[in-house]
């Protein structure tokens, strides 16, 4: 008999702890009754589903699972498309119900002490926010300046009022999702800048020093919880973006410290490095190259066990192509036929010489061109950019070739067809003064300099290392200007 007894206890305490490892989330929706509802997370952003009910004809359904959801922010989706949202976190059994009516005032939970708390919250925001809207329109229709300031007034102690409202709760919420997200949701306060005896800033800097080095103090990236809501990625974006100094050594260090950050919990780390990784692959800056190159050779080749095989090998490729080009890098060098203006001006008239391959002298970019600072271009005659960009590069030459600017100008269309585009164009636009070049044999140029469309443009300084890269004509002028006035400056010193 004591046997028996035993065994129904342990099977009764089994069953216990298997359940408290699932959910169970009692649902009671009224003037929903037989309808089917949605309960599902929060990633960033976006929302994905979880699990499905069908409502019975009181309105009631269980949620439930054997595996217990992730910790985070969680919505209940309804038939007429709209949502509200629940905080779910160790504890996974509880219930809640609601009415159609108005979800933040008429839901109430049982067993879900961060859940009471969160509309709480919810509420006392509302209506706040009824408040200051009030206070906003009575600001805007005011007699004098007097009555202004009053009304200044009450909105900064309305704001305080929030604020400490909302330090209240997270200090009683400490430990659990609601108050974890609360907490992450709250900017970190920066002290005033120290100032000397008359009142004078000593310090221009400090409060973007303590920005920047605060700047996590209450929001807990290596959370795996905050990532199920939807504050994460922007927090990470705008870190990287505008808190931290946008030079790529700088960057890099910074998306170290995050990823390194990130490695005991395994999805948290695929996300930052493939938020990281994808962001600055897509990047448009220039130099900025260099973040994603780093992230790529350091994390995602040996680390991203999730991406198939093609992928990475693709990305060894593309890494090996791009490395050359970084901005530091001495130029690849190679050869072209450099064809002097009077071939164009005799190949306008003279069908010989237009049709002649040969025309011109081999010339190389390290040794044939002396200049202070190379303006690499890569363009073709019938390409709908360079009939724009070319010409206004040449605009800019003028400017900038007494100053101690070369342009060596690669025309990409070969054959006899593509010559004589080519000597139209130089015609058509005068562009005879620079160094006008081809390789009519092989066009190994194009993947050394990773050219797929045209025009691509190479700023290189006298020792033909690239400064500057994929630029407009426009932005070419303004950046060498700044770069010839630099060393202005310092051959005077």
């Amino acid at each position: 008999m004591k046997s028996i007894i035993v065994f129904a206890i342990l099977a009764m305490i089994s069953k216990t702890f298997v359940f408290a490892q699932g959910y169970e989330i009692k649902v009671k929706i009224s003037n929903l009754p037989g309808q089917e509802i949605m309960l599902g997370h929060h990633w960033n952003d976006k929302l994905y589903p979880d699990d499905t009910i069908k409502l019975d004809k009181k309105g009631q359904g269980i949620f439930k699972g054997k595996t217990p959801l992730h910790g985070g922010m969680y919505f209940v989706f309804m038939p007429n498309k709209t949502y509200f949202d629940l905080m779910i976190g160790d504890n996974q059994t509880f219930s809640f119900e609601t009415d159609t009516l108005d979800y933040g005032k008429n839901t109430k939970f049982k067993n879900s002490p961060e859940n009471d708390a969160f509309y709480q919250y919810q509420n006392f925001i509302i209506e706040r926010q009824k408040i200051g809207k009030e206070l906003d329109a009575k600001r805007k229709e005011a007699k004098d300046d007097k009555e202004k300031t009053e009304i200044n007034k009450k909105l900064d102690d309305l704001g305080k009022e929030v604020k400490d409202f909302a330090w209240k709760l997270i200090e009683e919420n400490k430990g659990n999702i609601f108050g974890q997200f609360l907490k992450a949701t709250q900017e970190v306060k920066i002290p005033d800048p120290p100032k000397d005896a008359n009142g004078n800033i000593t310090d221009s800097l400090f409060q973007y020093r303590f920005y920047r080095s605060h700047y996590f103090d209450n929001f807990d990236f290596t959370n795996p919880r905050l990532l199920y809501t939807p504050i994460y990625e922007e927090k990470i974006k705008t870190y990287i973006e505008k808190v931290i100094p946008q030079i790529p050594d700088t960057i890099i260090k910074e998306c170290d410290k995050l990823i390194e950050s990130t490695r005991k919990d395994k999805d948290l780390f695929k996300y930052m490095l493939l938020t990281l990784f994808n962001h600055y692959a897509s990047s448009q800056i220039m130099g900025f190259d260099a973040i994603y190159i780093h992230l790529g050779e350091k994390y995602y080749i040996s680390e991203a066990t999730w991406s198939d095989t093609a992928f990475v090998n693709k990305l060894k490729d593309r890494i090996k192509k791009l490395k050359p080009l970084l901005l530091g890098k001495q130029a690849p060098n190679f050869k072209m036929l450099w064809v002097p203006k009077e071939h164009f001006i005799q190949a306008k008239t003279d069908t010989a010489a237009a049709n002649n391959p040969h025309a011109g002298t081999f010339i190389d970019l390290y040794t044939s061109i002396k200049a202070k600072y190379t303006i690499l271009c890569f363009w073709e005659s019938d390409c709908g950019h360079c009939k724009k960009q070319i010409p206004q590069l040449h605009e800019v030459y003028k400017k900038l070739k007494p100053k101690g600017v070369e342009v060596m100008a690669v025309h990409m269309i070969g054959g006899i067809e593509g010559k004589k585009k080519w000597i139209k164009f130089i015609n058509d636009h005068d562009l005879l003064d620079w160094i006008n070049c081809w390789n009519p044999y092989e066009y190994k140029y194009k993947d050394l300099y990773d050219i797929s469309s045209t025009p691509v443009i190479f700023v290189l300084d006298k020792d033909k290392k690239i400064i500057g890269k994929r630029l407009a004509p426009e932005q070419i002028e303004e950046f060498l200007e700044k770069l010839i006035e630099r060393d202005r400056r310092l051959e005077k010193k």
